[in-house]
């Protein structure tokens, strides 16, 4: 049997506690990019008392952010959300790589998925064009923070598949009084 991921039906959100780890750095791009997960997160039936945001400064503190909210055992799932916009140095390509890598090794190192909703691009123009708030109720995927909670709701939902039949890691269990 083959299960697929269509990302525009969300699987269903409730009792799930979602952190959104969100950079004020480039805060235009990622207040959009906040929106978009929150209402992403809304349309799957996540209630908005379960969805913690937490600023750090910039893009390249996301991880370490990621990785202590996943080890405090209160989320199924987290969303990092930042922009990194190319200048003229290699800034860009370090920070970028850095805040990959680290968002990839918490989340493997700790169990605990998490989605990477941070934009690399060339120009704000661009980082603009794919934070979309329009109309994010039926256009949601046209922004990345919507696009970036979807697939952490996606990933609760293929790892709770995962583990059927076995015991169901704590993270993927809704946390007490949830």
């Amino acid at each position: 049997m083959t299960r697929s991921f269509d990302s525009s039906v969300l699987p269903d959100a409730r009792n799930l506690h979602v952190a959104l780890i969100v950079s004020q750095y480039h805060r235009d791009v990622t207040d959009r990019l906040r929106l978009g997960a929150m209402a992403g997160l809304k349309q799957a039936g996540a209630d908005e008392e379960d969805v913690e945001v937490v600023e750090v400064p910039g893009t390249f503190e996301i991880p370490l952010a990621a990785r202590c909210a996943a080890e405090s055992g209160r989320f199924n799932a987290i969303v990092c959300l930042g922009c990194v916009i190319k200048g003229d140095t290699a800034h860009f390509e370090f920070i970028a790589s850095a805040v990959a890598y680290g968002i990839t090794a918490a989340s493997a190192e700790t169990g605990v998925p998490m989605t990477f909703g941070v934009l690399t691009t060339n120009s704000l123009d661009e980082a603009m064009a794919r934070t979309s708030v329009e109309d994010l109720t039926n256009d949601g995927p046209s922004n990345k923070g919507w696009e970036a909670a979807a697939a952490a709701i996606g990933l609760v939902d293929a790892l709770t598949t995962l583990t059927i039949g076995s015991e169901i890691p704590a993270h993927l269990e809704p946390p007490e009084g949830g």
